[in-house]
């Protein structure tokens, strides 16, 4: 296996960790009314500072990451969320869950501007590159809701963080040791060729803003809510933390296979092309979703699922086709800290909601809302041929 083909096997592995990670809580919470108290939106909300760290942490982490190294940063996010991780399981205060989940999402956000800076860097197939790598990050998102509903329903919500937290630290021992430090080869490997315009550059960031910010709310809610909606929506399964885990992860592969469909036509049409037609699903589905029941309800999470992970690849290919290797992870942590600091506002809102409301109607219909907003950037994002001519992605080694 060559060095670049490496780099990207161990970047797919810490996309799905990534996601599995900052992902445990939710459904973990199921199960942790016995050693905190306090109902569903006060735990839930115990998160809202990691959900912060994992959007404020982004801009640091692609700064090291283009300045210092993305390998060595790239060790650190596998160690820390590892010991974070650990941390968690051991609190046993309010207090100290917060802060240890804080600290998790702090090291989380090492991945997403350094992690997908490297993974681009090393392909020639920028969409089929990055939706495998979407897939991979969702199987994480779906790991996370069957790991943890198995791992608290028999063992304790405890081990639903030690397990993957130990898996973490055995992954950053073997990506530190089989993969090199090449820091010396930034600049000669930078990505050359003609540069767009800066107005079509001005252009694209500004929707990028709007459809991440949207989105990423969308993303956040329905992920950390669904476990919450399907025990109360869904009758067969009220009561059942592995159940709602396996539904969970099971609605989550389904709309992975949208990160594959999708990067297979980035690579073919323009984003405008591909992005236009992927946004009108969130909307309408969220919408239908205020009111909808065991089956309907499980038809619209795959739909919106679809939508929102397709997005994603989507996104990540905006920065990618607009950026130079050189600044790239700065590029991408200006992307991730919008996404995920309007997403960390997700939590929250569904909290209050639920507090307030009693159940997700509400909640639904503020989604469809974002999910609208969704639509609206779709229809600006540059569409004339010329706008969308853009630098050949080249193989750079690892950093």
């Amino acid at each position: 296996m060559n060095s670049s083909a490496r780099v990207v096997r161990f970047i797919n592995i810490a996309h799905a960790l990534d996601h599995l990670m900052v992902l445990i809580f939710p459904t973990a919470v199921l199960g942790m009314s016995a050693s905190f108290g306090g109902s569903y939106g006060e735990l839930l909300a115990l998160s809202v500072g990691g959900a912060i760290a994992f959007g404020a942490g982004s801009l640091p982490a692609g700064w090291l990451g283009d300045h210092w190294s993305q390998r060595n940063m790239m060790t650190l996010f596998f160690i820390g969320v590892g010991v974070a991780a650990l941390l968690v399981a051991m609190s046993t205060t309010p207090f100290m869950l917060a802060a240890s989940v804080t600290l998790l999402g702090l090291f989380a956000a090492i991945y997403h501007p350094v992690g997908t800076a490297m993974l681009v860097a090393n392909t020639e197939k920028l969409g089929r590159t990055i939706g495998v790598n979407g897939v991979w990050g969702n199987m994480g998102v779906a790991a996370a809701a069957i790991t943890a509903g198995t791992l608290t329903q028999y063992l304790g919500w405890q081990w639903a963080f030690v397990v993957p937290g130990l898996a973490a630290l055995a992954l950053g021992i073997a990506f530190h040791l089989m993969v090199p430090s090449q820091t010396a080869h930034k600049k000669s490997a930078a990505r050359k060729g003609a540069a767009l315009p800066r107005s079509v550059i001005v252009h694209a960031f500004s929707v990028l803003v709007l459809v991440a910010a949207s989105g990423s709310v969308v993303f956040q809610a329905v992920t950390n809510s669904m476990p919450k909606v399907f025990d109360e929506r869904f009758s067969l399964l009220a009561g059942s933390p592995f159940r709602i885990g396996v539904l969970v992860a099971v609605v989550y592969v389904i709309g992975a296979m949208a990160q594959l469909i999708v990067g297979h036509f980035v690579d073919r049409h323009p984003l405008r092309t591909v992005f236009l037609p992927l946004s009108l699903i969130q909307g309408p589905c969220l919408l239908l979703a205020a009111w909808a029941q065991d089956w309907a309800i499980l038809a619209l999470a795959v739909a919106i699922t679809f939508g929102i992970f397709g997005q994603v690849t989507i996104n990540d290919a905006m920065v990618a086709r607009y950026t130079d290797h050189a600044w790239r992870a700065r590029a991408y942590a200006f992307r991730y800290v919008v996404s995920f600091t309007a997403g960390a506002c997700a939590i929250p809102l569904v909290a209050l909601l639920y507090d307030r409301t009693g159940g997700f109607t509400v909640t639904f219909l503020v989604l469809a809302a974002f999910g609208s907003m969704v639509f609206a950037g779709a229809l600006l994002f540059p569409h004339r041929p010329e706008e969308l001519e853009v630098l050949p992605v080249h193989a750079q080694p690892a950093e």
